[in-house]
């Protein structure tokens, strides 16, 4: 498994250093290859820290800074990383609100999912359900974990978005973010347990 993960690592690095390769010779298909790639991550990652409606304003802002540095970029991390930090600057940078960091110690639905890790330990019922039925709910959950994710703060809906729906790493999010690796680790976790309690009252009586 580790060898296997290895590998794909090591993949994914030659790629970029590929794709890089033909974009600093102007090659036009790199560029829609470049789009191709990072943009879902890039508006996931704008609309986490901006919100919806700023999204296309700023990755705009982020893909004009991303081909004006291109010359600059060095490798000292990767470029998917590199791409996602320009587009996380942008977002705060233009509509980012103040924050400061809070930590809490909060127990509340711990046991669900790993604290170092951020990943799930047990996940909904009913979500891998493929019944006429289960689908109807499955909308509405959806829905429901929408509503949820609204209230919660601009930290903590970014934590959890750019975990579950970006796929990245902890250190990934607390470097975006720009807070302490224990923040974003608090962040996720509170984010995840209203989003969890939000998803068990509606299971509980279809209310949120």
């Amino acid at each position: 498994m580790l060898a296997q993960q290895q590998d794909q690592s090591q993949g994914m690095a030659v790629g970029e250093a590929h794709l890089l390769g033909r974009l600093l010779l102007g090659e036009q298909s790199a560029y829609c290859d470049l789009v191709k790639t990072h943009q879902g991550a890039m508006r996931a990652v704008a609309s986490a820290i901006a919100g919806h409606r700023h999204v296309d304003d700023v990755v705009q802002d982020a893909w004009l800074a991303i081909v004006r540095g291109l010359s600059g970029f060095q490798g000292r991390s990767s470029l998917k990383t590199w791409v996602l930090t320009i587009t996380a600057n942008k977002a705060k940078g233009r509509y980012g609100r103040s924050r400061r960091e809070v930590f809490f110690d909060d127990s509340q639905g711990q046991e669900r999912f790993c604290a170092a890790s951020g990943q799930w330990l047990s996940a909904p019922a009913g979500w891998h359900e493929d019944t006429p039925e289960a689908l109807v709910s499955e909308d509405e959950l959806r829905a429901c974990i929408e509503r949820a994710l609204q209230e919660l703060s601009t930290l903590q809906s970014a934590a959890l978005v750019l975990r579950e729906r970006v796929g990245l790493e902890l250190e990934e999010i607390a470097e975006l973010l720009g807070v302490s690796l224990c923040n974003a680790r608090v962040l996720l976790h509170r984010a995840r347990s209203r989003v969890f309690a939000a998803i068990d009252r509606h299971q509980a009586c279809g209310v949120d």
